[in-house]
C-alpha cells in the first residue's frame, strides 16, 4: 500500500490557520481522499492532557526549556499514536501545527535557539518531516486583533505574550521558509476567508495530485 500523505498548516496566532484547516478536511473528503484532521499539541489523550500543562494561562513560572521539551513529548506520542499509523494506511494527514511551531515559538521567539530545538524535535519524530507545509502568513498585531474581536475562541499561555515575541515568531518563520522553499508554501491571510481557503486548497489539490 502507498504511503499517505502529511500536510501540516502553521503561522501566527491569529492567522485563522484552525478554521482553514477544518474547510481543507471538508473538501478533501467531499473530494472522495481518506483524510485525517488532527492538532499539536494535542489530537490524543496523552497528549490533549500536555497541552492543557503547556497552555495553561497559570502556569507563568514554566522554563522555556521545560516548555520546548514538553512540545516534544506531546508531539511524539501523538506521531506514534496517531499519525504515523493513519500515513502506514494511506491516508492524508492534516495537521493544525507541527516542528516548525516549535522552531519559531521556542526557537527563536524564547531564544532557545532553533538548531537546539530542532535536536530535541529529532529525538522525538526520527525524521519524520512533513510532505507539504503552508504557512498562513499575517502581521502579528493584525493576528493579535484578531483574537481580540473573535469571543469563541481559546485565549492561551501565549497569546498573552508581548508584540516583540509574536515578532520574533514571525521571523523565526521567515527563517523556515528561506530554508525549506520546497515545503513551505505561503498563503497569504490577510485576505478574506473565502480567498485563503481558494489558495490554501488550490496549493493541497496541486501537491496531491
Amino acid at each position: 500500500m502507498k504511503e499517505g500523505i502529511f500536510i501540516t498548516v502553521e503561522g501566527p496566532e491569529g492567522a485563522g490557520k484552525s478554521t482553514i484547516l477544518s474547510e481543507l478536511y471538508e473538501q478533501l473528503v467531499k473530494d472522495g481522499y481518506d483524510v485525517m484532521q488532527t492538532r499539536e499539541p494535542g489530537g490524543i489523550s496523552i497528549a490533549e492532557q500536555i497541552r492543557e500543562v503547556i497552555l495553561n494561562k497559570e502556569n507563568t513560572a514554566m522554563d522555556k526549556r521545560t516548555e520546548a521539551l514538553l512540545y516534544a513529548a506531546a508531539r511524539r506520542q501523538h506521531l506514534v499514536e496517531k499519525v504515523i499509523p493513519a500515513l502506514e494506511d494511506g491516508s492524508i494527514v492534516i495537521c493544525d501545527r507541527f516542528i516548525d511551531s516549535s522552531l519559531a515559538y521556542q526557537g527563536n521567539a524564547r531564544g532557545i535557539g532553533m538548531t537546539e530545538v530542532m535536536n530535541i524535535n529529532q529525538f522525538a519524530i526520527e525524521d519524520r518531516m512533513p510532505d507539504l507545509t503552508l504557512y498562513f502568513d499575517i502581521d502579528p498585531e493584525a493576528g493579535l486583533q484578531r483574537i481580540a474581536r473573535h469571543d469563541g475562541r481559546e485565549v492561551n499561555r501565549l497569546d498573552l505574550e508581548s508584540i516583540d515575541f509574536h515578532e520574533r515568531v514571525c521571523e523565526g518563520y521567515q527563517s523556515l521558509i528561506n530554508q525549506y522553499p520546497e515545503r513551505i508554501q505561503v498563503v497569504d491571510a490577510s485576505r478574506t476567508k473565502e480567498e485563503v481557503f481558494s489558495a490554501a486548497y488550490e496549493i493541497v489539490k496541486k501537491f496531491i495530485e
